[in-house]
């Protein structure tokens, strides 16, 4: 049985998440050429926004060196697919990997899985990759594409910051409130991959 307390915090948690617009990870559109725009494009979708506070969330349950290396490895894994994407070096499965690691990452959260670092900054790594390259191949191929990838990288480092925050806030005593935010991205991935959301 599910305490009343830990639904109505999973219901908020969806709510908040709910009340984002849609992901925009699609080539050609909005602005790509300024460090603003890169800065906001994070804030402008629940992929976005689901994946990287469920990193921080991960990292702070986890505790120790992840609290620092695996939202390390997502920015820097993100910029070198983002790399990928302005040189047109194509990779398969970009748009289906990152609807996956909403799910994935949700889940890892909310199960609680503890994993080795190594292996967490693998998996982030992996799925980094596919964020990086779907919004490379949106930007120009001159200095107005690096600003907005600086952008991007900050705004980035911003939310796996807030879930780091909320996951030590929550401490252990409020451990299931992390792990139903898990729940809420995982349910907002599918609800993405099912074009519910």
């Amino acid at each position: 049985m599910i305490p009343a307390s830990m639904k109505r915090s999973t219901l908020a948690v969806i709510l908040l998440l709910a009340a984002a617009m849609p992901a925009e990870a699609h080539v050609g559109i909005g602005t790509t050429s300024s460090f603003a725009a890169g800065f906001a494009h994070p804030l402008s979708g629940l992929d976005h926004m689901a994946v990287m506070i469920a990193v921080g969330l991960w990292a702070a349950m986890k505790g120790g060196k992840a609290i620092w290396a695996w939202p390390l490895a997502f920015v820097g894994v993100m910029l070198a697919g983002g790399a990928l994407g302005m040189l047109h070096v194509p990779v398969p499965f970009v748009e289906s990997s990152i609807l996956a690691s909403v799910v994935a990452l949700g889940l890892l959260v909310a199960l609680a899985v503890d994993l080795p670092v190594s292996a967490g900054v693998a998996i982030i790594g992996l799925f980094a990759l596919f964020h990086g390259h779907a919004h490379g191949t949106e930007v120009s191929e001159n200095a107005g594409g690096l600003e907005y990838m600086a952008g991007f990288a900050m705004a980035t480092a911003l939310l796996h910051g807030i879930g780091i925050a909320a996951g030590l806030g929550f401490g252990l005593r409020f451990r299931g409130l992390a792990r139903a935010a898990g729940a809420a991205c995982a349910a907002v991935g599918v609800g993405l991959a099912f074009g519910v959301l």
